[in-house]
């Protein structure tokens, strides 16, 4: 009876660990460039010509940006225009914070602050958001939530931003992986 039960207690035991392991998302180490370095799901790939002015519809295009096999999840690292004199982040923190702010019409921080990744102090934003339906234009009218990880990196001359993001609904798949990306982040 004994030898019944602890064969099926280490089966359970196996199942769980197997199944935990399954939905754990491998990361492979990435290099940007040559000072850049990160890890992303194994999975991913660079965005195309097409992904990047329809995700990024900027002057300057991302250094890199990588996305998840359907498309929704993705992950870039951009130059900003924004320059700081000096490395002063608790003075630059609530100028990104606030032009967050003023990017979306809501809100819902989730943490933030400055730490150091890979030896650099790094000001990080984690939150919510959503952007409001255009009821009058065609296609444009539900609201966007999303799921965004951003970090800012102050060096003289050029701020680097690293940013994750994904629909709110897939918060709960991402946001675990989403941390350990920008944990992983190597900048020489």
């Amino acid at each position: 009876m004994v030898k019944i039960k602890s064969g099926v207690v280490k089966w359970v035991l196996m199942a769980s660990v197997m199944l935990l392991a399954a939905g754990e998302v491998k990361l492979v180490k990435t290099k940007v460039n040559d000072k850049i370095t990160i890890s992303i799901p194994r999975d991913w790939h660079p965005m195309d010509g097409l992904d990047f002015t329809q995700r990024y519809p900027s002057v300057r295009a991302p250094l890199a940006a990588y996305t998840d096999v359907e498309r929704l999840t993705d992950f870039s690292v951009n130059i900003s225009a924004t320059q700081w004199p000096d490395q002063d982040l608790a003075m630059a923190k609530p100028f990104f914070k606030a032009s967050l702010l003023n990017m979306f019409d809501r809100v819902d921080m989730i943490s933030e602050g400055i730490h150091k990744v890979g030896g650099k102090e790094m000001i990080f934003f984690e939150f919510e958001s959503r952007v409001n339906g255009n009821r009058t234009q065609e296609g444009q009218q539900e609201a966007i939530s999303k799921y965004t990880y951003i970090q800012y990196l102050i060096q003289p001359g050029q701020t680097t931003v690293f940013s994750f993001n994904c629909p709110r609904r897939m918060k709960e798949d991402w946001q675990e992986t989403a941390r350990q990306m920008m944990k992983s982040i190597k900048v020489k």
